[in-house]
């Protein structure tokens, strides 16, 4: 099976595939029925449609969706059950059939990681899947696919590497080799990210945004995230916001919040953004780190609050109960109340 979109199958990349898999001689079907936020329902029809064409493996080519709604069609097909069964960590039984990844973006990293997240439709919220069976079998990782992203899809995915960077590296979870892979990461986004948005054909920047992908999904698929992700996921989950977007957002907040309980690394972090700590108090590094990503947002023209996407302080309690309950809070230096949560979505709006 072939798990694909509409707007993967209007660039160049989509018939040079089926041309390949048409001169080799490989049956295979195409599933396209994809959103941005992946939904249940097209999880349960994909893995309906593998079963019934009795597939034995699975070509993902695609954006982070499309990468995880292939990752959550193979888990249905081995194990039989509703996506919602298994929302969690490690509730995976059965391995997953064979998973090739071929990422078009350069920002999600779900071509390496171990996380899926879908839509709970009935519930309105994302559901995080974690497993190290969900990590592809295979990941084709070439830059020459991003060039038919433009300018603000770069930006957006390029934030949220950004954003798995910074979580990998502050995460209660970190290690050696996390830090390593995290902070390659920011070096490379903070040295590509911006000329990438204004050169999209230059291949040197777009090879080192795919590495900077790379690296922090290496990094973050070991170590978590944190309350970005909570916050953003909700957002996905309840409004349908491009995950990229909300993470730019919601990156400036949540370091605000964290600061003080992981000052060191992130004095790291400014440090390596070339920020000039020396001499700075910890409150001033804070600020300066904050500000730096106010002004990448304004940079790259990315939208600097939530109220851009309609979102009053009428509904953030609602946003703020469902995003307590994402597991990737459990690794966030600081353990956030959903009074805490509220008051972040208030900050961004």
């Amino acid at each position: 099976m072939v798990v694909t979109d509409p707007g993967v199958m209007n660039t160049r990349w989509y018939p040079e595939l089926i041309e390949d898999l048409e001169a080799s001689k490989i049956d295979f079907i195409v599933y396209s029925n994809v959103s941005p936020n992946p939904r249940d329902y097209e999880i349960m029809e994909g893995a309906r449609i593998y079963s019934e064409n009795k597939c034995s493996l699975i070509l993902a080519m695609g954006g982070g969706s499309v990468l995880d709604c292939a990752k959550g069609i193979g888990i249905v097909s081995s194990n039989f059950k509703e996506i919602h069964a298994f929302e969690g960590v490690d509730m995976i039984e059965h391995p997953i059939p064979p998973l090739i990844c071929i990422p078009t973006t350069g920002g999600t990293a779900a071509d390496v990681s171990q996380f899926a997240i879908i839509n709970n439709t009935s519930e309105k919220y994302k559901m995080a899947i974690i497993s190290k069976a969900l990590v592809p079998d295979i990941s084709l990782v070439d830059p020459l696919v991003l060039t038919t992203m433009d300018s603000y899809l770069t930006a957006c995915v390029g934030m949220d590497a950004l954003s798995h960077a910074f979580e990998a590296f502050v995460s209660n979870a970190n290690s050696p080799f996390t830090d390593m892979y995290a902070l390659e990461s920011i070096r490379l986004i903070n040295a590509n990210l911006i000329e990438s948005t204004k050169n999209p054909m230059e291949m040197q920047y777009r090879g080192n945004m795919m590495l900077a992908s790379l690296y922090a999904g290496l990094a973050f698929s070991n170590a978590s995230l944190g309350c970005v992700h909570s916050l953003s996921h909700s957002l996905g989950g309840y409004l349908d916001l491009p995950h990229g977007e909300s993470n730019a957002i919601m990156l400036p907040h949540v370091v605000n919040y964290n600061f003080n309980a992981s000052s060191d690394r992130y004095t790291h972090i400014a440090n390596e953004l070339g920020i000039k700590t020396p001499g700075l108090t910890s409150s001033e590094v804070k600020n300066a780190l904050v500000d730096y990503l106010f002004d990448m947002q304004k940079a790259l023209n990315i939208h600097q609050d939530l109220k851009s996407w309609g979102v009053k302080s009428d509904i953030t309690p609602t946003l703020a109960g469902k995003a307590i309950n994402d597991p990737c809070n459990a690794t966030n230096p600081r353990v956030p109340s959903r009074d805490d949560l509220i008051s972040l979505y208030n900050e961004a709006t």
